[in-house]
This record gives C-alpha cells, structure tokens and sequence, in this order.
C-alpha cells in the first residue's frame, strides 16, 4: 500500500504483530473455563440450576431437615393432646396421677424434639442461602472472565487494521517491520466522494443560507466542469475577523476531480423569485481606500453618483445589493472623466 492507492472499505491496510494478543486471548479463554468450572460445582452443592429461581426449601438438606421437623413436630402436638386428655382424668379420678405424670413427661420431651428440629431446619435454609451467595458470587466471576476474553479478542481483531471506508491513501509515515503502538498512524485515507467544500458568506448573506440548498462551484483545475451539491451544515457563529459565516456543503465527485486543500469559488443557488439588479462589470468603480464601490446615473443628460454595494459576479456582470431600484440609466465608459453633476450625451437616443 503506497501513497496514492485506492482502497475500498474494509481493506485490510496494516497487520501488527499479533502473538501477544494470541497469549493474551489464550489466558482469557483458560479463565473463563475455571470460572465455568467454579459455577457448576457451585450449582452442584446447591442442587440447582442456570436460569432457575431460587427456592431454599429445594435445596436437598433443607428438604429432609424439613420433613424431621414437620414430623417431630406432628408428634409434638401428638403428646401435648395425650397429656391433656390424662390430665382432665385425674381429674375425674379414672386414671392415676402417675400416668399423667408420664404423660407429660413425653409430651415435654416431643416438644424439645421438634424445638431441636426446628432449628437444625432453620440452619438448613440459611446454609442453602449463603449457597446460593456462592452460585452467584461464581456467576459474577464468570461473567467477568467473559468480559475479559471479549477485550482480548477485541485487542486480537485489532491487530489487523481496516479501511474504515473507501478512499485514497494520502499519507503514509510507517514502513513495515517498525515498532508502533496502539497510538500510532499507520496511514491517512481520504475519502473523495462526496467531498465537503467550505465556503464563507459575507454577513449581509448569512440570513439566506438554509440547509439543503444548491451549490455550484468551479475549480482552477477544471475550469470548464461545473460542480454540484447541496448545504449540510451552516455555523451559527460569524467570524470575529472577517464577519463571514461558513457554509459546509457536500459534492459529488465520483471521478475524484476535485482534490482536498483545493480552492473553488462556489454559488449558493436560492430558491423563489427574487429580485435582482445587474449591471455590467464596467460601470462599476471600487475604491479600495474606502471600501466601497459606485456608479453613474444618467439623469436628464446629467451624471449622478451613487454609492452601491455588490455581491457575486455572473460572466461580465455584477449584482448590485443596494444603491439601485433597477431600470435606472448608468455610465459604461469614460467613468474617469465624470463626477456627481457633469453634463453627458447619452449616444443612441
């Protein structure tokens, strides 16, 4: 790839060494396998699985403590009636106070019993909970690790580096086999088509400009092409030096004909029917001390100055912005021989 080369978008233009970001990418991949590793033994001693929500009385060991407390606690309420049911016979006198007394006796201690299966159930749910904090704990490192074998493959597809889009090679400061970093430029590539053209109006204008409208320029290059395009972008600030207002416009240029760093002179065609005045490029004086230009009116064979203020030019004509209403009668030669009063002949009348 030399300087002056086409190339078209995604064309690879540069290969960087690549064997660290190869071991890089080899690290990433390793981790993020242990950390696959480490969520499924997790998941394992929990009893669950990817996606499933989470239910600690699933968790076998909650399960089975579950059941022990259900039923220690079933035998529980089991004795507390028995107690209950002797009891109200002593009273009655039918049985002794002896079996009561045993009686009670085993409902006291199926109590204990379901109080101790209670808590061992208890403690079942909250390991099955601290689990879970390890599932996800490892679903969270696995998630990381992913991330980063994504950067290290990025880091990897990086290493070939891509036109971006289709356009000319411009610059070229690398030569192959040199040392560079992720900073450095390899290359400039200038895209051609379309090509943006800046242009300044003065700030009489700068109320007419609007997105979208016409523009036809001319380069010294191909003086006698004509190039076309639209506005795309108008700068809301003026300039503070020139008091000019730059336009951005966009051209075609399919047969790379115009070039970047080329001057053009452009016309911003405005739409509808305004009224203009042109006079010949003749009849107009400028004077650069002042900064201002003028004509001569003809009025009953009399000359009249009149102060004027110009815009574009068109072939051999200039238009006048201000200092005539269109139709008036101007001087076209001899302009160094006449003054505001001087008597004329007007030829041809």
């Amino acid at each position: 790839m030399n300087v002056g080369d086409f190339v078209r978008q995604g064309q690879v233009i540069a290969r960087l060494d690549d064997r660290d970001a190869r071991l890089r990418l080899r690290q990433s991949v390793a981790a993020e396998h242990q950390a696959e590793a480490a969520l499924r033994q997790a998941q394992a001693r929990l009893g669950s699985r990817s996606g499933e929500a989470f239910n600690p009385n699933e968790v076998p060991e909650a399960q089975a403590a579950r059941q022990q407390y259900e039923a220690a606690e079933a035998q529980a309420r089991l004795a507390d009636k028995n107690a209950q049911r002797y009891a109200n016979l002593v009273k009655t006198g039918d049985v002794a106070s002896s079996v009561y007394d045993q009686a009670l006796a085993q409902a006291e201690t199926a109590r204990a019993q379901a109080n101790a299966a209670r808590q061992q159930y208890e403690a079942a749910v909250n390991s099955a909970h601290q689990s879970n904090q390890s599932v996800a704990a490892a679903q969270a490192a696995l998630e990381a690790a992913r991330a980063q074998t994504a950067l290290a493959r990025e880091a990897l597809d990086n290493t070939i580096i891509r036109s971006p889009f289709a356009g000319y090679v411009s610059d070229r400061p690398v030569a192959p086999g040199e040392s560079v970093s992720t900073t450095t430029k390899v290359a400039t590539i200038q895209r051609l088509n379309p090509i943006k053209l800046q242009l300044q109006l003065p700030e009489t204008d700068a109320g007419r400009a609007q997105i979208g409208m016409t523009v036809t320029a001319k380069v010294a290059a191909h003086p006698q092409l004509e190039f076309t395009g639209r506005v795309t972008a108008i700068n809301p600030a003026l300039d503070p030096a020139s008091h000019a207002i730059t336009v951005e416009a966009r051209l075609d240029n399919p047969r790379a004909l115009l070039r970047p760093g080329m001057f053009a002179t452009a016309r911003l065609l405005i739409s509808g029917g305004e009224r203009a005045v042109f006079v010949p490029r003749s009849a107009v004086i400028n004077d650069a001390a002042t900064n201002s230009s003028r004509v001569f009116v003809i009025e009953d064979n009399v000359a009249r100055v009149r102060v004027t203020q110009t815009a574009e030019t068109e072939n051999d004509l200039i238009r006048i912005t201000s200092g005539l209403e269109g139709g008036e009668m101007i001087a076209t030669s001899n302009l160094n021989q006449l003054f505001d009063g001087a008597a004329v002949t007007v030829y041809g009348q």
